[in-house]
């Protein structure tokens, strides 16, 4: 496929918003990788580590409704792309300044908060800037960019942290988010129709209830399944419970992120072509497997070939989860949809990762990794009172 296809279809904003992802992420994962390692150095238990990333996705996850339904409400999507995007560039370089974990805690949620808030306004402003057909290819192409700049700046950790420690690593993630703040500029919004006033008064729990039930179901299961999910972060424990270096578990968290990185646009594309529902199925088992695989890894080629799966699994179901929402959703409500579903799977985001560090200190690894197994294989069974959808061509 050369390159003038590939992007047939694709306006502008398309590319814009892949951008500002690329430059986010890569100030983004020059800090988060090193948050669980920066609170190890702190004298952290996985407990906490696990409070720390659960609260910082649930705060997030509170704001993605609101922020969803307001930008259908105003039907502007740009000032809270701009906003979010930018709480996040400015508070990353105050982790520098944290000497105990709650201080992590603290600037992580404030972090998130950013996320929180520009999330669903920017996958809405990508649905609206595609046919239905490619719509898939579209958030694959967002999430891949996303996925350079994770391991890029994953890579920029591993050479800098040696060099400069956590605290100036924190300091110098601000530039490249400062570059992806200003990107945002560049986004031109479509002209809406006018509508009748009635319809864009719609209260907010009214919007709630106009989801279709299909959709409310899929969004129950991915959230089940959210909750299996114990996230990198365990995997990077995992790694440290081994016994590895802490350069050595960067460059497998980077190894995670190309895997990802070159399965989203493919998984998008498949999606569009055989439905959502076949690949975030296969992205099910394939986390299923992941977690089986931890409970026996103990070497380092083992470790490798369960971030590459990790990765794989996380490749197919990213951009093609948001893709089957917008699918479901009523064509006023995409933002309404997208943030109800990031909402749903992010709130269970802080019982997730208590549970599962929990499980760790009290139990053993292996029991976070069985709970997550279970999970993961009761969401499968659910998934089956989930409606697959057939794209059409009709525009966003």
């Amino acid at each position: 496929m050369n390159k003038q296809t590939f992007f047939q279809g694709f306006a502008r904003n398309i590319v814009i918003v892949g951008f500002v992802s690329l430059f986010t992420d890569l100030s983004s994962q020059m800090v988060f990788p090193v948050v669980p390692l920066f609170l190890l150095s702190l004298g952290a238990s996985a407990w906490v580590v696990g409070l720390v990333e659960g609260a910082a996705e649930t705060t997030a996850s509170l704001l993605k409704v609101f922020s969803g339904y307001w930008s259908d409400k105003i039907k502007r999507r740009k000032p809270f792309v701009f906003a979010g995007y930018g709480l996040s560039s400015l508070t990353k370089p105050l982790f520098a300044f944290a000497q105990t974990w709650p201080f992590v805690l603290f600037f992580r949620v404030i972090e998130r908060i950013g996320k929180g808030v520009r999330d669903a306004p920017r996958d809405a402003i990508i649905a609206e800037s595609v046919d239905a057909s490619i719509r898939g290819k579209a958030y694959g192409f967002q999430r891949a960019m996303d996925g350079v700049g994770s391991f890029s700046g994953a890579i920029i950790a591993v050479i800098l942290l040696p060099l400069f420690g956590y605290r100036d690593l924190f300091l110098i993630a601000f530039f490249p988010g400062l570059i992806g703040v200003l990107f945002i500029l560049f986004i031109k919004e479509k002209r809406k129709q006018q509508i009748p006033q009635k319809r864009s008064a719609t209260p907010f729990r009214v919007s709630i209830r106009r989801l279709p039930r299909n959709l409310q179901i899929f969004i129950l299961v991915s959230a089940l399944f959210a909750l299996a999910n114990f996230g990198y972060a365990f995997l990077i424990l995992k790694a440290k419970n081994i016994g590895f270096s802490d350069n050595v578990v960067l460059l497998l968290y980077v190894l995670f992120y190309v895997v990802y990185t070159i399965c989203t646009i493919p998984a998008g594309m498949l999606s569009d072509k055989i439905g959502r529902k076949p690949v975030l199925v296969l992205g099910y088992v394939l986390f299923a497997a992941t977690a089986v695989c931890l409970l026996f890894t103990s070497q380092l080629s083992m470790l490798i070939f369960v971030f590459i799966v990790y990765g794989i699994f996380f490749g197919l179901i990213d951009g093609v989860q948001r893709a089957f929402v917008v699918d479901l959703a009523p064509s006023d409500l995409k933002g309404t949809a997208l943030g109800t579903f990031h909402t749903a799977t992010g709130l269970i985001a802080l019982p997730a990762g208590v549970i599962a560090g929990t499980l760790w200190d009290t139990i053993s690894p292996e029991a976070t990794f069985l709970f997550a197994l279970g999970l993961s294989l009761c969401s499968l069974v659910l998934f089956v009172f989930v409606k697959n959808t057939k794209q059409t061509n009709t525009s966003s």
